[in-house]
């Protein structure tokens, strides 16, 4: 009996002794001094203040994870990064809350940008004193048709060259585009001034002027744009209120100057007083974002134009530019043929330019409030409407010229001021050069052959009314055209709107 508990004494003491050495399940029953330094699972489960969330608050930590897939069991993916982390993991500056929307430095961005403006698309605004020169003056042996295309040219390659200087701009920032674009586009106006023959002002001013203005225009609106987020549509309304000021001032101005000193010094005076407004520019306007230098890609090009959104809004801008230069090109020639008082008709270009002015502010800050395609379509939809139900029947009416150079000139105004915005809403602040080039290419085609489509409308049926012995429109068709394509271009932002929100009404 004694031989036996001395046996099941000693099997116990060597179970105890096997159990200690080699441990159950492989592990030590009394742990060790390393594990006495590793905290528990229970303490490892324990949430940290910086990873405070709604959800997956109690995850598992990574060893029961490893656990888990040794084991053979089912692995749930990872949870989503918290939203802090979400925001952290954007690039720096790019996130609503980065934007100033405001302050000392934004504004004078702005008023910059206003000033470039004044001097780019104000002299733009201004075609229809160079055409009415032209056509009576140095040009007169070519038509209407042929002279169109020197400030068609000027267009195009303002809006068109934003291609080449919106990727400059991304990569390496306004500031040589600002300089070079002022150095080229003045050079360009003093060469317009020693032009006498047609290729002459075709090569300084349709391309040189041209080109320079573009850098200056695309260099200023990118820098705006990155500035503002929540009033970018009123920020910008503020800039391109300086192109219709400048489309005020000037062609009163130009005209005045050309009868009593003549065309050459006239463009140099020009010239001078750019160079100045520019200088300011060059000082004032700078991106808030670093240039980010990259390699370029075709594929940068087309890839936005694989997006329905953008794709339609493209489409929509270039309608809408194949008809929105044509009352600022021929609205003075129709008014002289119409019998409008001579004293008047050089004060119709002013008149539609001033009624720009409010229509390039209020749009852009009531389209922040109500959003900004909504009100897209609706000025879009006014500028053709107002074309086919007012300039048409009105077309030998005083009061009915005026009241349509008024009311296009407003909502041609809040096109101008919320296209940009527009496409900003929809693209990468980052890319916002390059896209902007992309559209504006194709706004450059409309540009360049709306007014020569117009000029050749009025040539036939111009032609047409001779032959028949009747006095009746020349300018109808040109009418027809015009309202037709604004038209067109407003279903095509209305397509824009539907691929985002569908019919639902709500701020887009």
């Amino acid at each position: 009996m004694a031989s036996s508990d001395s046996e099941s004494s000693a099997t116990i003491r060597n179970d105890l002794r096997y159990d200690s050495e080699s441990g159950l399940n492989g592990s030590s029953v009394f742990p060790s001094k390393e594990q006495l330094r590793q905290p528990s699972m229970e303490m490892r489960r324990i949430p940290s203040q910086q990873d405070e969330t709604e959800a997956n608050i109690w995850s598992d930590p990574a060893n029961v994870v490893k656990a888990d897939m040794e084991n053979g069991g089912a692995v749930s993916p990872p949870p989503p990064p918290p939203p802090q982390q979400q925001q952290q993991s954007a690039p720096p500056g790019t996130n609503p809350a980065d934007f100033p929307d405001g302050g000392l430095e934004a504004w004078l961005v702005v008023f910059g940008g206003w000033c470039a403006l004044f001097c780019t698309f104000g002299l733009v605004n201004c075609v229809g004193v160079f055409v009415e020169y032209y056509v009576n003056g140095p040009l007169a042996s070519y038509g209407a048709s042929t002279v169109t295309w020197i400030t068609s040219v000027q267009a195009a390659l303002m809006t068109g060259g934003n291609v080449i200087f919106g990727r400059l701009f991304d990569n390496y920032g306004p500031r040589w585009l600002l300089i070079g674009g002022t150095v080229v586009y003045t050079f360009g106006l003093m060469m317009t001034s020693l032009s006498t023959e047609y290729y002459q002002i075709i090569l300084s001013q349709g391309i040189v002027s041209s080109l320079g203005s573009s850098a200056v225009f695309n260099a200023s609106m990118s820098c705006v744009m990155g500035w503002f987020f929540r009033r970018r549509a009123a920020a910008l309304g503020v800039m391109v209120s300086g192109a219709s000021l400048g489309g005020v001032v000037l062609p009163i101005m130009m005209t005045r100057l050309i009868a009593r000193l003549g065309f050459p010094w006239t463009m140099r005076i020009l010239a001078f007083m750019f160079l100045a407004l520019l200088a300011v520019s060059c000082l004032t306007v700078k991106s808030r974002l670093p240039p980010r230098p990259k390699p370029v890609r075709f594929a940068d090009y087309y890839r936005p134009l694989t997006e329905p959104t953008m794709a339609f809004v493209v489409a929509a801008s270039f309608f809408s530019f194949l008809g929105i230069f044509l009352p600022f090109n021929y609205l003075i020639i129709q008014a002289q043929q119409a019998g409008v008082s001579p004293t008047l008709v050089p004060y119709l270009l002013p008149i539609l330019n001033a009624a720009s002015i409010p229509g390039r502010i209020l749009p852009g800050i009531i389209g922040d409030k109500i959003g900004r395609f909504n009100l897209m379509i609706l000025i879009s939809f006014i500028s053709g409407a107002v074309t086919l139900v007012l300039w048409i029947p009105g077309s030998g009416s005083t009061g009915a010229i005026i009241a349509y150079g008024a009311i296009f000139g407003f909502s041609s105004g809040g096109y101008i001021s919320l296209a940009p915005a527009v496409l900003a809403q929809i693209s990468d602040i980052r890319e916002i050069g390059t896209r902007i080039g992309v559209t504006f290419i194709f706004n450059s085609v409309g540009a360049l052959v709306g007014s020569p489509i117009g000029g050749a409308i009025v040539s036939g049926s111009s032609a047409r009314h001779a032959a028949a012995g009747n006095n009746s429109n020349d300018y109808l068709g040109l009418q027809l055209f015009c309202g037709a394509v604004m038209l067109t271009g407003t279903a095509c932002f209305a397509i824009a709107r539907y691929t985002q929100q569908g019919f639902k009404i709500v701020k887009v």
